[in-house]
């Protein structure tokens, strides 16, 4: 395979591992292997700024799905089963969020490392 389509195969897999753990149903082992999956494929991807970006692009994205989720939940009742439901999706996004910072952390962290 050619560099550029390792890439392309890389990223399409990034946003499949991504709307599966998206899935609050998932078991704690599964969503461990998609976890690890998941990083091995960004790992497969390069430090160019065009991963950057996609990095980047992809950390927004779930910035806006944590921010939305966040008003779903506070228009619920306190106390209520709507609520808890999306308190449990919140938690799950923030998680997913938090891999997706640190994905981009570490492009950014080499590609700076391979610039000095």
């Amino acid at each position: 395979m050619t560099v550029k389509t390792v890439g392309y195969v890389a990223r399409a897999n990034i946003d499949h591992y991504l709307d599966l753990l998206r899935d609050h149903d998932v078991p704690a082992t599964n969503r461990a292997t998609i976890i690890k999956l998941l990083v091995a494929e960004e790992d497969k991807l390069g430090h160019a700024l065009e991963q950057i970006e996609f990095a980047e692009d992809r950390a927004a994205m779930g910035r806006a799905r944590v921010d939305r989720q966040r008003n779903l939940r506070d228009s619920f009742i306190f106390g209520s089963t709507e609520r808890a439901q999306a308190d449990r999706l919140l938690a799950n996004l923030e998680a997913i969020q938090h891999l997706l910072d640190h994905f981009c952390r570490s492009k950014r962290d080499r590609r700076n490392s391979l610039a000095i």
